[in-house]
């Protein structure tokens, strides 16, 4: 399989709106779409995968945690068990860490050429794309999300990741300063050590790679934790890695839950740095362990409530398909999802209309059925608080225009939900509801619309709709977040930076820019003894 240079998440929606032009949703979707029950009754399609890996991974081997505890990961189709995974608590991040500082202190990794780094890496690339199916099924199975999208956009784009670092192992070097006096001065770009990476449940392998990729590039050894609620595509892939000839320790896996093993991790004094994505709440308590233990640098990927502005000379159509795409892609879980919809008062009517029919028609079913676009969402927890989410913006006086209950009689599905007359002060417009539920804002003018989009302690992104280059540049100097997409969203490639402002985190991955992430620089200075030229 062929991996594009360029992927965009965004594919998804444009493969909806195609099949959809064609009627190959009505012929997909029947019985499902239109909020029916049919996954009430429906059986579920048995995943074609075989779950193999349920312990951890320290020093290349699978071993059983060391209190012999494992809890549950369920499929959230249902809520059944899938399996039962080895529980790592602070004991067995203890053994990890130390099998990454043997392999980083004494083992082959960082000491090996850069382009011998680089080949694991390509190697590793190659098996995912042969795993392709096995790993989306996966995914699909762990997280609720639809196996068109892991298996068409997601592993992917974690291939071309992977390939671009790669890419970048044998191009790390430092500079050679001229200074004031008879010294020659160089910096070294040096690998930080043991990093530790704590991993997110809505973009499993995505995150995985984001964080893997730049690290073991830079020469680095790694303890990883998977979220409790998705464990098993990073312990898959995580065996392919030492199959493309990644040495013993390098990448240390430990499935388990954030009080224990996520806090063993973060204080733990011989790691020596901390990468994070989550909640703010739960990045604040990582940041201060940190903090606490051995002041090891962070970097926080966290949440957000991004603006999708739409202007008055926008093309409505295309921009409730893109703003469409934008809340509900992933179930709505999504840190960056474009979750407060802005749009012109002069075409607000007519978009909300066409906004609350597009819900409407959203296909939601099991996400191993072809042409679905929703699946479910990943737990109990989660389900029962979007539906909180939901219940507030009612009783806060928005009007609920779709949705707004749950979908089927078994598993975490729920409707997607669309709100108007939504204003800023309610709960819905405030804060990170990670689920399906779009809130249509209706704003003035630039100015106006700026203050608001702004109004949040998030920072994250913001999507513009506008085909007018003056507004679009002013929105773009102006709102205060990490990225801004014009005209098209959740656009992502492993050259592009991605981070946040404010309450959304600091530090920023992919592209050359996570590199910094992971090294160290040293200056070293050596006196010259009657040089030719300075």
């Amino acid at each position: 399989m062929a991996t594009p240079r360029i992927f965009s998440l965004l594919s998804a929606s444009s493969t909806a709106a195609a099949l959809r032009s064609s009627g190959r949703f009505s012929r997909w979707g029947r019985g499902i779409n239109r909020f029916s029950t049919a996954v009430a009754t429906e059986e579920p399609i048995t995943p074609p995968v075989q779950i193999d890996h349920t312990q951890l991974l320290i020093n290349g081997r699978f071993v059983d945690g060391a209190s012999g505890k494992t809890f549950p990961t369920f499929d959230p189709r249902t809520g059944g068990v899938i399996a039962h995974v080895a529980e790592g608590e602070a004991e067995d991040i203890n053994r990890a860490v130390s099998a990454a500082r043997k392999a980083f202190d004494e083992g082959p990794w960082p000491r090996m050429t850069a382009y011998e780094r680089s080949c694991v890496l390509f190697r590793f690339a190659d098996l995912l794309e042969r795993h392709c199916s096995e790993i989306a099924a996966l995914e699909t199975w762990d997280s609720g999300k639809t196996y068109e999208q892991a298996a068409n956009v997601e592993i992917p784009m974690v291939i071309r990741l992977f390939r671009y670092y790669a890419g970048w192992a044998d191009k790390i070097h430092g500079l050679t300063i001229p200074i004031d006096g008879l010294y020659h001065v160089q910096t070294l770009h040096e690998p930080i050590g043991v990093a530790g990476q704590i991993i997110p449940w809505n973009f499993p392998l995505l995150m995985y790679g984001w964080k893997v990729g730049p690290a073991l590039a830079c020469g680095n050894t790694i303890v990883l934790k998977t979220a409790e609620q998705t464990p098993l595509s990073a312990l898959y892939v995580s065996k392919l890695f030492y199959e493309a000839g990644l040495p013993p320790g390098v990448l240390n896996v430990v499935s388990g839950f954030g009080p224990t093993a996520g806090a063993a991790l973060a204080s733990h004094m011989d790691v020596d740095k901390l990468a994070f994505t989550g909640s703010t709440g739960t990045g604040k308590i990582v940041l201060g362990l940190a903090a606490k233990s051995n002041l090891k640098p962070v970097t926080l990927e966290l949440g957000g409530k991004s603006p999708f502005i739409v202007c008055e000379d926008a093309d409505v159509d295309k921009a409730v398909e893109l703003s469409h795409f934008a809340v509900f892609f992933n179930q709505g879980q999504c840190c960056c999802a474009g979750s407060r919809t802005f749009v012109h008062e002069s075409i607000y009517d007519e978009f909300l209309e066409k906004a609350k029919a597009r819900a409407l028609n959203r296909i939601v079913g099991d996400p191993f059925k072809k042409g679905v676009e929703q699946g479910p969402q990943i737990d109990s927890q989660q389900f029962n608080k979007i539906l909180g989410y939901i219940k507030s913006g009612i009783e806060g006086g928005a009007t609920l225009e779709a949705g707004g209950e749950k979908f089927g009689s078994k598993g975490y599905y729920i409707q997607p939900t669309v709100f108007s007359n939504v204003h800023d002060n309610m709960v819905i417009a405030k804060e990170e509801i990670f689920g399906p539920v779009q809130s249509i804002l209706k704003f003035k003018d630039l100015d106006e619309v700026i203050q608001r989009a702004n109004a949040t302690h998030y920072g994250l992104a913001a999507g513009v709709f506008t085909q007018n280059l003056d507004t679009a540049n002013t929105l773009t100097r102006a709102l205060k977040v990490g990225t801004v997409w014009i005209n098209c969203f959740d656009v992502f490639d492993a050259a592009i930076p991605f981070g946040g402002k404010k309450m959304s985190g600091y530090g920023r991955e992919k592209g050359i820019y996570s590199l910094s992430n992971y090294l160290q620089v040293k200056a070293v200075v050596t006196p010259l003894k009657n040089p030719a030229w300075l």
